[in-house]
């Protein structure tokens, strides 16, 4: 089985529903950190380097095992040479679309 075929299958336990959208907001700043990471082809070990943050806690970060901080995020960018956004969209729009 397909892991798409297995949360479709998933998603339709409503307890497991709310449990998967409740974590959302950590996983997209997960996505995010790790996408603007590779997409400087920069190691965790070079992004530490660059930060001073150790590499074992961005490993955290990125595995979710820790939450960051903004103040952290905002290292995080500055070594990456980007700016740290956030942003608050409605909850009936995806990728600012919405929804019809």
């Amino acid at each position: 089985m397909k892991l798409k075929d297995y949360k479709e299958k998933k998603m339709q336990d409503p307890e497991f529903a709310k449990a998967y959208e409740e974590i959302q907001p950590e996983m997209n700043v997960i996505r995010a950190m790790i996408e603007a990471r590779t997409s400087q082809n920069l190691t965790q070990k070079e992004l530490s380097e660059r930060t001073g943050i150790a590499q074992t806690e961005i490993s955290r970060l990125e595995n979710g095992t820790r939450n960051p901080s903004i103040k952290l995020l905002q290292r995080l960018a500055d070594g990456m040479g980007m700016v740290l956004n956030v942003t608050f969209t409605p909850k009936d729009t995806v990728a600012g679309v919405k929804k019809i």
